[in-house]
């Protein structure tokens, strides 16, 4: 007992501090490179292949943004939940990095969709287990800082891209672009290489040995227990409908600019790496640093609102360039401490064990397909009717989901998640940990 104890505290120290923590954060900085790397290279691909802005909406929907990560993520959560977290982080970059090869080396329209398609599955799968694995090891009074990393993470995604797109798009063209597909390929694999030496996490281990005594449908409890329906609706209300609106900017961001009057790409990309520059200063100095300390309620109040700013100065205010730093400020502020980072601590607290990577599938799914569906129409209604029209749906889904944050956001901050589950279900569904497991977690 005592070498097998001395063994876990080393293999903790290896693999289930930061080390892991960053390691299986980097789900999220591929996600955003992927979406970045889309989002530069639309107009792009669109003069090599010829093709209108139908098929433009088409690459869109179907890629890591939208539908390509909602049937990744409504699969993949399911089978983390049933093989284990350790089990996705196996084969789901092998698929990844098969993705960004066909989008790299595309000579056709289809060999471009099927590209961005298998890149999204592939995203679909890797991200809600990132999130799932980070909180069930992080220690307690550590779990938003812990998350945290994933978003910053996610937010150096875009600084990375847009600043390659800046370097690499405006002398190369359509092939600095595949070159900035090949720079995610390398990426993965090296974070593939590294994670084949993470643990399994010790919460799921322990749930799977209870219901080894009397196997549970996941899906069906997920849906049929009061405490998760609630859970669901209140979540899918913060990054539903945030996330409609953050999906459209993370492709079409650049095509929202030039209607707005800046026209030089290079102009474009700069805003963009402004606003993701402060995006990765406010999830560090903002939800890392205050997100187990203050009040969560208020902190996502705050970014909730300043989102909501953001979206009208550019839609009531005359876009001078002024105007337009102040907007990519306000976003980026909002999205360091907002809804994207709250909802990977909330979804990740809120579930039992053994559904808790589903869940989170389930939510990525309903999100995404919304992105999804409004991507088939976005450009085309940024084209025919301009900012304004666009922006008044963009404010009309943030201020749903400031107003459900502010109204219904849990209280669970410092607590462990066998305390929450007890509290929400009236039993611990999964075995609690013992004493030796609770000290392994906790090593740095």
């Amino acid at each position: 007992m005592a070498e097998r104890a001395a063994t876990m505290r080393i293999g903790s120290k290896d693999t289930r501090g930061w080390k892991a923590t960053v390691s299986v954060a980097m789900s999220n900085y591929i996600e955003a490179g992927s979406i970045i790397a889309i989002a530069t290279s639309l107009s792009l691909w669109q003069d090599r292949f010829g093709v209108d802005d139908f098929a433009v909406g088409l690459l869109a929907a179907l890629s890591a943004n939208a539908f390509g990560a909602a049937i990744g993520a409504v699969v993949g959560g399911p089978l983390c939940d049933r093989y284990g977290r350790k089990f996705i982080y196996t084969y789901d970059l092998l698929l990844y990095m098969l993705g960004v090869l066909l989008a790299a080396g595309a000579v056709s329209y289809g060999m471009l969709l099927a590209g961005f398609l298998v890149t999204g599955l592939a995203v679909g799968a890797g991200v809600p287990a990132s999130w799932t694995y980070i909180a069930e090891e992080a220690p307690p009074e550590q779990r938003a800082k812990r998350v945290g990393a994933a978003q910053l993470a996610w937010s150096m995604g875009p600084v990375v891209g847009f600043l390659l797109a800046v370097v690499l798009t405006g002398p190369l063209g359509l092939l600095g672009s595949r070159l900035i597909f090949l720079h995610l390929f390398v990426v993965a694999f090296v974070v593939w290489y590294i994670r084949q030496g993470l643990s399994e996490s010790t919460l799921w281990k322990a749930s799977k040995e209870k219901s080894s005594a009397g196997p549970r449908d996941g899906l069906r409890e997920l849906f049929s227990r009061r405490p998760n329906v609630r859970a669901l609706l209140f979540l899918f209300g913060i990054y539903g409908f945030w996330g409609v609106v953050a999906g459209q900017m993370g492709i079409f961001m650049p095509r929202v600019y030039e209607s707005s009057g800046v026209e030089s790409a290079a102009q474009q990309n700069l805003l963009q790496v402004l606003m993701w520059t402060v995006t990765v200063l406010s999830t560090y100095f903002g939800f890392m640093k205050y997100g187990d300390r203050i009040n969560r309620r208020l902190l996502y109040t705050i970014g909730a609102a300043l989102a909501v700013v953001a979206w009208v100065l550019l839609v009531f205010v005359h876009a001078t360039l002024p105007v337009l730093l102040l907007f990519a400020v306000c976003w980026g502020v909002s999205a360091g401490i907002g809804a994207q980072a709250f909802y990977a601590v909330w979804t990740s607290e809120l579930f039992a064990t053994q559904y808790r990577a589903g869940a989170q599938g389930v939510l990525f799914f309903a999100a995404r397909v919304a992105i999804g569906l409004l991507s088939y129409y976005f450009p085309t209604m940024l084209d025919e009717q301009g900012v304004p029209a666009v922006g008044l749906v963009m404010i009309g889904l943030l201020v749903l989901a400031l107003v459900i944050g502010a109204i219904w956001a849990p209280r669970t901050q410092g607590r462990t998640l066998e305390e929450i589950e007890a509290e929400r279900y009236g039993e611990i569904l999964s075995t609690p940990l013992t004493e030796e497991d609770r000290s392994v977690r906790a090593a740095p």
